[in-house]
């Protein structure tokens, strides 16, 4: 006995609803999940995209943080040369105040080892060459000379770095660098250094009355090579917000996709 026709029909009918599809064909996505853990997960992605959304504006004031600081320094890098700070206005110093500052300062360098400093720079790998100079104030301030090639360190090394004559030095002034660099730490027992840290260096050589600071020696035409000082500051900020922001507008979308397409299923309905 053949079937009839209404029973094959009730037959596919019921195979469509186990399968979770409407009778318009669509997928019933969310057929399964009960109103509270829509909800959750609703608020869940609203949650994301805020954050998301604060992360972008977070990036923005950074931005307008990093031009102003860009300003800043530009400014004092043109401005006309002061003298170096003395032991007064040592306590208020900082980077976001003077750093990048053009100094000047008179005196003579004084006998001792120099300190080489590793650096990489435009000219390759070699050490920042630190000499200590007494000012005519009677403070000592750490004077960057310049540069030297890994071939001209025994040459430095040997060096006292003390001069007869008195010297002026036009540079810009930096803050101390703690610690070291290169993911590597200064290491004062075996004379090896990978930043510029005044504190420690002057404690090594048995300085007294050192500026916090130190100079960057400008523009030289022999060795060590001065005026090598990189001022240059990334800022990114923009391109970070505008990712933020794109993240979170497709966030926002994933979210309201299922209720536009809820919407548009029920609408025949009505």
């Amino acid at each position: 006995m053949s079937p009839s026709p209404g029973a094959g029909r009730t037959t596919v009918e019921t195979a469509i609803g186990q399968a979770g599809i409407g009778v318009s064909g669509a997928p019933r996505r969310d057929a399964g999940r009960s109103p509270a853990s829509r909800f959750f997960l609703g608020l869940l992605g609203l949650l994301g995209v805020l954050v998301l959304v604060g992360l972008g504006i977070w990036q923005l004031e950074r931005r307008v943080w990093k031009l102003d600081l860009i300003a800043r320094v530009d400014q004092r890098i043109h401005a006309p040369v002061v003298d170096a700070p003395g032991p007064g206005a040592w306590d208020g110093m900082t980077a976001a105040s003077s750093e990048y500052s053009h100094v000047r300062l008179a005196g003579r360098f004084l006998g001792g080892a120099n300190t080489l400093v590793q650096a990489v720079t435009e000219l390759g790998g070699g050490y920042w060459v630190l000499t200590p100079m007494r000012t005519d104030s009677g403070f000592v301030v750490l004077i960057n000379r310049g540069f030297i090639p890994q071939e001209r360190k025994a040459e430095f090394e040997r060096e006292s770095g003390g001069f007869p004559s008195p010297a002026v030095i036009d540079g810009l002034l930096r803050m101390s660098e703690p610690g070291g660099g290169f993911l590597r730490s200064n290491d004062a027992a075996a004379n090896r250094w990978y930043s510029r840290d005044v504190a420690a260096i002057a404690t090594a050589r048995g300085l007294r009355d050192v500026a916090p600071y130190f100079v960057d020696a400008g523009a030289s035409g022999d060795w060590p090579r001065g005026g090598l000082t990189v001022v240059t500051f990334r800022n990114s900020h923009l391109v970070y917000a505008l990712t933020w922001f794109t993240l979170a507008a497709m966030l926002a979308a994933a979210l309201a996709a299922p209720m536009i397409a809820r919407r548009r299923r029920q609408g025949p309905a009505r």
